[in-house]
């Protein structure tokens, strides 16, 4: 007899409960279990395989028909910006750069910074995002910072604060003592749900002032985020920069690398950095062509990441197919170009999700504690199961099941840190009405700031007229074939 479904309550903080008779894929050596459980005990995934025994008062969770993956990890968001969701939806990326970089990044308050945070927040747990690296670069100041900081209280997820500031020198802010305070007030022990990281970008300038950045990240033992390979941007010259000083570690990731040279590919791979690929944000913002059909020739660890709802969302079922789909499509192009066919995908499936889970807690370096469903690493994981979804059955090829045919809406139990934040669908204590209101207050007064004008201008770009190719074909009179003008 099956165990009635669990209410909300029954989820104690300190009751074990065990999944029962998924298709568990654990993106570790033991590959895909069918009709498998997971247990898990306080923050850890205590045991993994079929008909396990559980201690006494267990929590039992029916998840046949469904699969459970490890959390997915996003190594790249720019979390504040969730706030204007979808503004930028025709943009180019030049005209992201005006609009926040040029004219109106100066109006966002920290109030603005924690709004657009929270939203994001609870929108990754609420997907199955269980980490989240939130690239911060509207950070003006510590208290900016702080208010980052405390959405992430507020949302059970794990996160990893990217410290930056798009108005102000690396150089500078990372080495000032206002900064120094705020990482000892907030990060003076290890917490593997809280990280830190420094987020900024190395433009090419002759004297390589971001030194005093990496310099920064050194003496305080933190990793580094940072835009490079985007077209015009950052280029070649910051990667021979870097390289050159001695900064190229593992513990640099580099974002999207989608217009680079082979020497930096090599370079990267030499120094055993990581790469965070944003499809979505790469092939419609036109920082190059999605990096993934480049840098697995060089053997580079990739991720995924969504970049920012100012464009997209934070579904990373979308971000696993749109990475898969643009890498195959790209060997098709290459291959037909030379006359050949493509009769392999060199990319699979299994790879994507390996991005989406294994390689972004590497990029994060924290392998050892996420990224797979292994016992002793934490309980981060995601079951997906809709069984009123037509998309959900039969599930015979649980890796493209999870890219191609699984959403969003199939999301049906998220667990972070052992801690169970949605079930059945719905999230647990994590309402959005106040959120929503927050988020409302903030649009308006971003929008306030701008005047109604201004507002209208940069969500709607002016286009240049395109050029029209004149035709040299013509219908005909009383047939349905066409010539060539002049020809009759």
């Amino acid at each position: 007899m099956n165990a009635p479904a669990p209410h909300h309550d029954q989820f104690a903080e300190d009751r074990p409960f065990v999944f029962r008779g998924a298709t568990v894929i654990t993106m570790d050596s033991a590959g895909v279990l069918e009709d498998a459980d997971v247990l898990v005990i306080g923050s850890d995934i205590a045991a993994v395989g079929q008909d396990l025994e559980v201690p006494e008062g267990t929590l039992e969770i029916d998840a046949s028909g469904g699969i459970i993956t490890p959390g997915f990890i996003d190594t790249h968001r720019h979390m504040w910006q969730t706030a204007l969701r979808g503004y930028g939806g025709d943009w180019a990326l030049s005209q992201y750069f005006v609009f926040y970089y040029l004219n109106w990044g100066q109006v966002f308050r920290p109030e603005d910074i924690y709004a657009g945070n929270l939203l994001s927040a609870l929108e990754s747990v609420d997907t199955g995002v269980t980490t989240t690296l939130d690239w911060s670069h509207g950070l003006r100041t510590p208290e900016y910072g702080e208010a980052a900081l405390q959405a992430f209280r507020e949302i059970p997820g794990r996160f990893v604060l990217g410290y930056g500031n798009y108005l102000g020198a690396p150089w500078e802010w990372a080495n000032s003592p206002e900064f120094r305070d705020f990482v000892t007030k907030n990060f003076n022990a290890p917490n593997d749900m809280l990280g830190l990281q420094l987020a900024f970008d190395v433009p090419g300038a002759p004297e390589f002032p971001e030194r005093g950045a990496f310099e920064a990240a050194r003496e305080l033992g933190l990793r580094v985020t940072t835009h490079a390979g985007v077209w015009g941007a950052t280029t070649d010259t910051a990667i021979t920069q870097m390289y050159d000083a001695g900064f190229m570690t593992p513990e640099i990731c580099y974002v999207h690398s989608s217009s680079l040279n082979p020497q930096s590919y090599q370079k990267i791979a030499a120094t055993g950095g990581t790469v965070s690929v944003a499809t979505e944000s790469e092939q419609s913002a036109g920082q190059g062509y999605p990096s993934s059909w480049a840098i697995r020739k060089y053997g580079i660890p990739a991720s995924l990441s969504m970049d920012t709802s100012v464009w997209w969302s934070a579904d990373f079922f979308s971000a696993m197919r749109a990475t898969l789909s643009a890498d195959r499509s790209r060997d098709h192009l290459e291959a037909q170009a030379r006359g050949e066919t493509i009769v392999a995908n060199r990319l699979r499936a299994e790879d994507v999700l390996h991005m989406a889970t294994m390689g972004g807690a590497k990029s994060l370096g924290m392998e050892d504690t996420i990224g797979s469903i292994t016992p002793g690493k934490r309980a981060d994981l995601v079951l997906i199961k809709n069984d009123e979804s037509p998309a959900m059955t039969p599930i015979l090829h649980p890796y493209a099941h999870v890219v191609y045919q699984a959403g969003t809406a199939d999301v049906h139990s998220v667990v972070v840190n052992g801690r169970v934040v949605k079930y059945q669908g719905a999230r647990i204590g994590l309402p959005l009405a106040p959120i929503r209101d927050t988020v409302a207050a903030s649009v308006e007064y971003v929008r306030s700031q701008l005047g109604e004008q201004a507002w209208q201008d940069g969500m709607h770009p002016e286009l240049a007229p395109d050029e029209e190719i004149e035709n040299p074909y013509k219908y005909t009179e009383g047939d349905a074939h066409v010539v060539a003008q002049g020809s009759e």
